[in-house]
């Protein structure tokens, strides 16, 4: 997390995920559409969304790990 306390990369992954879905709304098939269209949108978008979920996730365990690292450096000088 930055010094200010907002999580950038978060805010940023969660505005990606909000633009999925208005981007899915606008795609979303209309009736003359072929059937396998709306599937395909559905799992395209959940899996987009997944996907900058599990980066976010790993962002946080990265995070996390040098919070770790950082203390035990600190306890190491002591």
């Amino acid at each position: 997390m930055s010094k200010s306390g907002i999580d950038w990369k978060g805010l940023g992954y969660l505005i990606s995920m909000l633009s999925v879905c208005l981007l899915g709304a606008i795609a979303w098939p209309k009736a003359r559409d072929p059937a396998w269209h709306l599937p395909v949108l559905i799992v395209g978008m959940a899996t987009s969304i997944l996907g900058m979920a599990f980066r976010y996730k790993s962002h946080l365990d990265q995070q996390r790990e040098l919070k770790k690292a950082e203390a035990d450096a600190k306890d190491a000088r002591r």
